[in-house]
């Protein structure tokens, strides 16, 4: 069994469901909690599956996309309006910016950012680097406190 490591973000964001039937087709935002599953068969040489600050600066551009953020689905007719008057919209082609695209979306960022395997700069200067190996398991986004969404593969 591979040992396993979570960091968790929370990020406050807006979208619209452009294909739901109800109120959720109005903008309106959550305070979402991203969790970050990785993983590794063995242990780095510092005896981690990885640093928690490496995987932090791993993900945070696409976690802050998010944040403060409205998403929207490309094909929503309000899209030109929101454009013109909001400056952190995010928008998903073709797709209804859902909590299951939300997770999927972060998935596929993390796991770009592992292949790629270069050097990832901190705010305070320092370098770091994934250890290889490392996998992304799985990213679970929450929409309420009740309510979540995970992306696996």
């Amino acid at each position: 069994m591979p040992y396993r490591i979570c960091k968790s973000f929370t990020v406050e964001s807006g979208h619209m469901l452009s294909k739901h039937p109800g109120r959720c087709r109005f903008p309106h935002g959550h305070t979402r909690v991203i969790d970050v599953v990785v993983s590794a068969a063995e242990l780095d040489a510092s005896d981690m599956v990885c640093d928690f600050a490496a995987l932090k600066h791993a993900i945070a551009a696409a976690v802050d996309r998010f944040d403060h953020s409205l998403a929207v689905n490309s094909n929503d007719p309000i899209l030109p309006k929101l454009e013109s008057v909001q400056e952190r919209i995010v928008i998903f082609q073709g797709k209804d910016p859902t909590t299951e695209v939300f997770a999927k979306f972060i998935f596929d960022e993390l796991e770009s950012v592992i292949a790629a395997r270069r050097s990832i700069a901190g705010p305070d200067g320092r370098s770091y680097m994934l250890p290889a190996g490392l996998r992304v398991e799985r990213v679970r986004v929450g929409e309420t406190p009740t309510t979540w969404a995970e992306y696996a593969r």
